[in-house]
């Protein structure tokens, strides 16, 4: 029989916070916590601080390994937030999972500095800056806090805005292999900043960022493109949960789409991402450690099927 080759796998950057580290055989799984009445997805509003540090019990619980609040809604739906009125949400909560949760990594959820910079006590571990650094000054409060970064690919979309004609490419020219090329080169440069400001390679997120400044084709070229995002140099992050892309692909409603995201999940764990942000905590542990065993990087947790004793 002829010899079949190996599907060749790029091997995920370590992601290293505060002391921890995750690779392939311990991908990184980012629980998500939305102190807002809007969120998208209705079971991930906590509007209460005691509701939401039960979640993160939870979470915590479900094996998460970092607990990523926010506290506006990332569409144009809803009531506009103030700076001031984002710190009100998201200060008191994070400050109180600290106070549970000492050795919990937390991340931060804003593209605001004023925000990052309000929440500087509280020890954040990340900042995730959604929307491609629209306030300059945020990468380099997540410096100042000795916090980690996430770049994002929003294709210059303004905060809370939502796709409307979006194409890639020039002269209106809207090829698949466009947006792509745009991701590699936005996250190349947003990384290239991050690591000016002073934030080590290892502790720099890169995230393509689907749906944002994306029609449906657009995140899933994007996703099939992700072994070529990793090959970039850094840890990178997928945020998949039960976006519009799955939705649109599989005409399904928000609470119906737990199945697609852990297909895009696994996809994407296959091919070199290391850090997963979820609304379903422990479906997600389950797939990437499986995917990570699959692939030969971590082992599998017993192994008595078939042994002599």
């Amino acid at each position: 029989m002829p010899t079949v080759d190996p599907v060749p796998l790029v091997p995920p950057t370590p992601l290293t916070l505060r002391g921890h580290s995750f690779t392939a055989a311990n991908p990184a799984v980012m629980g998500i916590v939305n102190r807002t009445p809007d969120s998208f997805y209705s079971s991930a509003r906590y509007t209460s601080i005691k509701a939401g540090l039960n979640a993160v019990a939870a979470m915590v619980a479900d094996g998460v390994d970092i607990v990523d609040v926010g506290g506006v809604r990332a569409g144009q739906q809803g009531d506009w937030v103030d700076a001031d009125a984002e710190i009100e949400r998201v200060l008191p909560f994070l400050q109180a999972v600290r106070d549970v949760h000492p050795h919990l990594l937390i991340s931060l959820d804003t593209w605001r500095s004023e925000v990052a910079r309000a929440c500087a006590g509280v020890g954040i571990d990340l900042v995730n800056d959604t929307w491609q650094g629209t306030d300059p000054d945020l990468v380099q409060v997540a410096a100042e806090l000795r916090a980690g970064y996430v770049v994002s690919h929003t294709g210059g979309a303004s905060p809370r805005t939502d796709p409307d004609g979006v194409r890639y490419g020039p002269d209106g020219r809207d090829d698949p292999d466009d947006v792509v090329a745009d991701v590699l080169t936005v996250l190349t440069e947003g990384a290239k900043r991050a690591r000016q400001a002073g934030i080590p390679r290892n502790a720099i997120l890169i995230d393509p960022t689907l749906d944002f400044g994306k029609t449906t084709r657009h995140s899933l070229r994007t996703l099939r493109a992700t072994a070529q995002i990793a090959s970039l140099g850094y840890p990178v992050l997928q945020a998949l949960s039960r976006k519009d892309f799955v939705g649109e692909t599989l005409d399904l409603p928000i609470d119906d789409r737990l199945e697609g995201t852990l297909a895009a999940t696994a996809v994407a764990a296959w091919l070199g991402t290391v850090c997963f942000r979820a609304h379903d905590v422990r479906a997600t542990r389950r797939v990437v450690d499986m995917v990570a065993s699959i692939r030969g990087d971590r082992p599998a947790a017993v192994n008595q099927r078939g042994v002599t004793r």
